[in-house]
């Protein structure tokens, strides 16, 4: 289009100025009679040059009449072009002496101002294509940001809704072999938990039989017996681990929450009689929780503590900040022997156990938990070693 309009522009611009040149030759070989008359039509007058205004530069149109101009009126030929007030040529040749001819530009206004509507023309074309573009980016990227999401739930092991397959082919495809996954998934998390609370049932029956048949042969062998009453307990509380472990939490309603209250409520029956665990909670403002999967978080990480840290226990919380991110951070604290630096991110991981003090017991489930009920809700947990000696266990919410 700006290639048409332009070359449009020349040619008439040519053609115009031909016509001028011809129209001048005509009329300085006409006599006296005939010039008045041209006059009279064409407006066309010879002028002192003290009237003559200064030229109008309008690229390219006016290099376009003085060029055509002298080309067909000699080389000496001087061309001036305004358009402001009242458009016309003045042409001055030797002949002339001091005076110019004025040439009125009735039929054809210099037409050099319209580049600068085909410019913006152009350059509004662009920016509507441009916004085309990212429209259209856009929505073909949708499809796959959803399916991001969902992959993401799935990998925090949230159930998600199966996508809707009424779209183009390729990504309809895309989500049928998604959705397959996500309920094979499924459906493999649940015959998990249906296989683990089967087997849980099954063995806390012989459990209690074998705890009652114990405790009547307490006064044959009242040692003897009072072992295998607690490996009886450690056999209950691990299957309880095993369920706590299954249970993440994913199916609780997510509510608006105060941690304080939650950290209060767990420590309440810790504190009767005697201070074990200290209390150091700031104002915070309150997030979305699952209630229970958090006091169970905290209820593991304190028991940790008391178990391997003794004395000293704190449990703290603050608001800080990261990288422009606020972040709702809950601190467990204690003063015992520490742990490996190199075993920090190892401690997690399921059924595995340090060989300080700290690890020797236990099955290895009660970390583990913790990090994927802190995962379901967007947060990190972290172990590090206090100054001083201790540990400090480190969980930040983002908010």
């Amino acid at each position: 289009m700006f290639y048409l309009m332009s070359n449009e522009d020349l040619l008439v611009d040519r053609q115009y100025s031909h016509g001028t040149a011809m129209l001048i030759g005509s009329y300085w070989a006409a006599g006296p009679e005939t010039r008045a008359d041209i006059e009279k039509m064409t407006g066309m007058m010879l002028v002192p040059h003290y009237q003559v205004p200064p030229g109008e530069v309008h690229w390219p149109y006016t290099g376009i009449f003085t060029n055509q101009l002298r080309a067909e009126l000699g080389d000496r030929t001087e061309v001036r072009v305004r358009i402001q007030g009242e458009p016309s040529i003045w042409v001055h040749q030797p002949a002339y002496q001091d005076n110019w001819l004025k040439v009125p530009l009735y039929a054809h206004p210099l037409r050099g101002q319209r580049i600068w509507m085909v410019v913006l023309w152009f350059v509004l074309i662009g920016i509507l294509s441009t916004a085309a573009a990212w429209i259209f980016v856009r929505q073909l990227n949708k499809p796959l940001k959803k399916l991001e999401q969902a992959a993401r739930r799935i990998g925090r092991g949230q159930s998600v809704r199966l996508l809707d397959t009424n779209c183009p082919a390729e990504i309809a495809e895309v989500y049928r072999a998604f959705n397959q996954m996500a309920q094979d998934v499924e459906q493999a998390n649940r015959d998990r938990s249906m296989l683990l609370a089967g087997v849980s049932h099954d063995l806390r029956t012989p459990l209690t039989r074998m705890r009652l048949s114990t405790e009547l042969l307490s006064s044959a062998e009242p040692d003897l017996t009072e072992g295998m009453i607690r490996d009886i307990e450690d056999m209950d509380a691990i299957l309880d681990q095993f369920m706590a472990f299954m249970r993440d939490g994913s199916t609780e309603a997510v509510e608006p929450e105060d941690i304080n209250d939650i950290i209060m409520e767990v420590v309440a029956p810790l504190n009767t009689g005697e201070e074990k665990v200290r209390l150091c909670l700031e104002p915070v403002p309150k997030i979305k929780l699952r209630r229970l999967s958090i006091k169970r978080v905290m209820s593991n990480l304190i028991d940790n503590a008391l178990h391997h840290g003794g004395s000293g226990i704190e449990v703290c919380t603050y608001v800080t900040r990261a990288a422009a991110q606020p972040y709702l951070v809950v601190a467990v604290l204690d003063r015992g022997p520490g742990i490996d630096p190199t075993e920090c991110e190892s401690l997690f991981v399921p059924f595995t156990r340090g060989d300080r003090a700290r690890t020797t017991t236990g099955t290895g489930l009660g970390l583990a938990i913790v990090k994927r009920i802190a995962e379901t809700h967007g947060a990190t947990v972290q172990l590090l070693n206090r100054s001083g000696g201790g540990t400090e266990a480190r969980l930040s919410f983002p908010i």
